[in-house]
């Protein structure tokens, strides 16, 4: 299998705080891969390695194979879009096609060209004068001009209103089929997850919980609902993710290896947002009471 992207034990610390720690993960080539967590579960720090930016305090990251962090060679096969869409505001669309041009041994100028006019975007406005969905939009054709191996997105359409988001999310799958490029896309929407990934990777209180790619995620959990459960193994269940408890019945979202046979319990199938909200509810986001200290 060719990969993408591999981590091995990846961890980056600031202080005394592990940003992302024990991170292993692979992502095969020509995917396009939700990068799903809370706020501060290391998304942006995977990223960040990934790109070269920061280097790692634990363990090893190699993108298409290499390390990433000062290695020029495996930087011009990845194109990134930062959180807040950095772009020189006083500079027309234009001249950053024009500029990336001498920036980059290989780009697709015409590719930039062709995109932004399918959308209307001005080549001659200063880019500050764009709307936020504008913006994202320049930064994108910018990015896939470079002809990237690897797309990385960090939260790229959290700000856009829901028809932005949905041209942004459309060009982004088009340009990936079209190009073969993969893609590691970052958000917290859900529902635009859902209908341009077809890879999974869940972070949370700094550790990947849950990578795979959609289908197979899909089809190896089901909700179970039957009656009230102690800790007894049911058989055909791997792991209880999440359980919900009444006085007489219990709601289980589980891992199966095959399907449970057991007539009291009923088998129903989880959505990609099921499965993301379980993982995600699942690591370790309370504080130690020790780090408090409440006057009397």
């Amino acid at each position: 299998m060719d990969l993408a992207l591999e981590t091995d034990q990846l961890g980056k610390r600031y202080g005394k705080r592990w940003a992302l720690r024990d991170c292993s993960l692979h992502l095969p080539t020509g995917c396009v891969a939700a990068l799903v967590g809370p706020n501060g579960a290391g998304k942006s720090t995977l990223l960040h390695l990934a790109v070269g930016l920061l280097r790692s305090d634990a363990g090893t990251v190699r993108v298409l194979g290499e390390s990433p962090y000062g290695n020029t060679a495996v930087l011009s096969e990845i194109g990134f879009v930062a959180q807040d869409t950095p772009l020189y505001r006083d500079f027309t669309a234009a001249e950053l096609i024009t500029m990336g041009a001498r920036l980059n041994r290989r780009w697709d100028a015409a590719l930039a060209r062709n995109r932004l006019a399918q959308l209307g975007i001005p080549p001659g406005q200063p880019v500050g004068r764009l709307s936020g969905g504008q913006r994202a939009q320049v930064a994108l054709a910018l990015a896939l001009a470079k002809r990237p191996r690897l797309l990385l997105l960090d939260e790229p359409v959290a700000s856009l209103d829901p028809l932005a988001r949905n041209n942004f999310l459309r060009l982004l799958v088009d340009s990936a089929a079209e190009t073969g490029a993969t893609v590691l896309l970052s958000s917290h929407l859900l529902a635009d997850l859902e209908r341009a990934c077809d890879y999974l990777i869940v972070l949370n209180a700094a550790r990947v919980r849950l990578v795979g790619t959609v289908n197979e995620l899909i089809a190896e959990h089901r909700h179970l609902v039957g009656p009230r459960h102690g800790h007894h193994p049911i058989p055909g269940v791997t792991a209880v993710v999440q359980a919900d408890h009444t006085e007489r019945q219990t709601t289980l979202l589980a891992r199966i290896h095959k399907p449970v046979a057991d007539p009291a319990w009923t088998m129903r199938e989880v959505t990609l947002e099921d499965l993301i909200l379980a993982y995600l509810s699942e690591g370790d986001t309370q504080a130690g009471h020790t780090e408090w200290e409440v006057s009397a």
